[in-house]
């Protein structure tokens, strides 16, 4: 079985469209992401808010300490 996006296959079936064309489409999706990198580049990006989210604790802290 490919990969497949969960929560997209999930939402598709809850809106009535049939297994087999919910189980394509979620696939397809999946595929392209996988293929542009979009799921490396969003993991990426956690990261930066990661570190934006401990600059500005530590800013706060500096300031704090004056």
């Amino acid at each position: 079985m490919p990969l497949v996006m969960g929560d997209l296959y999930v939402a598709l079936r809850s809106a009535n469209v049939p297994e087999d064309k919910a189980m394509a489409a979620a696939a397809e999706v999946a595929s392209v992401m996988r293929r542009s990198g979009t799921a490396s580049a969003m993991g990426g990006l956690r990261i930066l808010k990661w570190m934006l989210a401990a600059n500005v604790v530590l800013a706060a802290i500096g300031l704090l300490a004056v």
